[in-house]
């Protein structure tokens, strides 16, 4: 087998394989004996077909076979020969020979760039730096409170924080709309789940009154019919409603899961969950700084058929999100442009974090592993169970393994960064994104 390299654009080879015409008719002779042995023909007993017989039968189609068989395999032969690492499947075209007397093809195909060098003491990271107060704690308590609230019948005009209960009637033009009109709908003023006009035209508004408010559809309203249209809404308000808070007592503390019902234990326990969610939310805000930090401190050529693979991925992830079947779906429908820049980050991030790893010797710790898995069972409700599955599912504990293995190598990067700390308040951190 000879083979010969050629250097394309960028991260395109070209690599040319020839195979001996004596090794393809060895290989086709050899498949039509093969076959003479299982083969049943009229006039001939099994296994007693002669191979000139198969040959006039079958030769061109096995033939064809033997030729895909060898280009497939001499591909895969060339590429360990030449120490090549391809990036994403090849396109392979049949070359003709001179002399015939050779098996010619061509495949074209992306490798992996080199990176040789991952640049990290310039990289700069800003972690924060957060500190729990007790007016904190109290916050969230309130908030916790809010979740249980009561909602209590007022004699009084309506006001922002109340629950309206509401008759209504849409039309536009004096024309009766799909979807414009109902009966008991419950809606809590300044929450910001109806249209705005439509909330504040219920604001003083006292039970058993009513009134109609002109109201705008924007012009990217989910229902097309009418965005971008003024219609008409006739209110009739059944019910005005305030907020009543539960007290802070035994009863309710105990409801959140605090056997004692205790204020100190309860305080406690808000505090550590507060905790729990702190250390998240810092740990992918700092994670996402410093894979940013990465790709603006180093360059590596992204092959176009892992960006489109990528591409593929982030359509079927959108379609998972929005409920649908993505075996189903047309992913062409999604136009490309609409991933490609996430994508090729994606990638590029996958590149240097891989020779990182293969620089450093890099590989996933099993106590880390441990605590890792054992922290996401405990958000279960049987925990055991869930160790149990990512010790028998090979596919999901290789995924974890590597999500444990990416944290490694945000720890190595920080070790070697420079880094600042950024002091903040707790729903000033919560309320970041990323």
């Amino acid at each position: 087998m000879q083979v010969s390299i050629e250097t394309l654009e960028g991260l395109q080879r070209k690599m040319t394989v020839s195979l001996p015409a004596d090794q393809v008719d060895s290989a086709i002779d050899k498949k039509l004996k093969e076959i003479s042995r299982t083969v049943r023909l009229d006039g001939f007993r099994p296994g007693k077909v002669p191979v000139s017989v198969v040959k006039q039968k079958y030769g061109p189609a096995v033939r064809e076979e033997v030729i895909g068989e060898l280009i497939e395999s001499s591909y895969r032969d060339a590429l360990v020969q030449e120490k090549l690492r391809p990036a994403g499947p090849p396109t392979i075209e049949p070359v003709e020979s001179e002399d015939k007397k050779t098996l010619d093809f061509a495949a074209t195909f992306e490798v992996y760039p080199e990176v040789e060098h991952v640049e990290l003491e310039s990289v700069e990271v800003e972690r924060p730096v957060v500190e729990i107060t007790e007016a904190d704690i109290d916050k969230m308590i309130d908030k916790l409170r809010e979740q249980r609230r009561e909602w209590v019948e007022v004699d009084r005009e309506a006001k922002e924080g109340d629950q309206v209960i509401v008759d209504f009637e849409g039309s536009i033009d004096g024309e009766a709309f799909a979807g414009g009109s109902g009966e008991d709908m419950e809606v809590e003023l300044g929450a910001g789940r109806m249209l705005k006009e439509f909330e504040e035209g219920l604001v003083g508004m006292k039970k058993g009154e009513e009134k109609t408010v002109d109201v705008t559809f924007p012009e990217d309203y989910h229902g097309k019919e009418v965005a971008g249209k003024t219609a008409q809404f006739k209110l009739k308000v059944k019910q005005v409603a305030e907020p009543k808070l539960p007290e802070l007592d035994e009863e309710l503390i105990k409801s959140f899961g605090v056997e004692s019902g205790e204020i100190e234990d309860f305080r406690k326990d808000v505090k550590a969950n507060m905790e729990k969610e702190l250390a998240n939310k810092i740990k992918v805000k700092v994670k996402n700084a410093v894979m940013d930090a990465l790709l603006e401190k180093n360059d590596v050529e992204t092959p176009s058929a892992m960006v489109a693979e990528e591409i593929r991925n982030l359509k079927l992830q959108m379609l998972q999100n929005m409920g649908q079947d993505p075996a189903k779906a047309d992913l062409s429908t999604l136009p490309d442009e609409l991933f490609k820049e996430e994508a090729e980050k994606r990638v590029k991030l996958g590149l240097l974090v891989g020779a990182l790893i293969k620089s450093e010797g890099m590989s996933t710790d099993p106590e880390r592993f441990r605590e890792t898995l054992e922290d996401l069972a405990s958000a279960y409700e049987d925990p055991q169970q869930v160790i149990e599955y990512y010790s028998k599912n090979a596919d999901a504990r290789t995924s974890l393994e590597g999500l444990v293995l990416e944290d490694q190598v945000v720890d190595l990067i920080l070790d070697k960064a420079k880094v600042s700390e950024q002091s903040l308040g707790f729903e000033e951190m919560m309320n970041q994104p990323g």
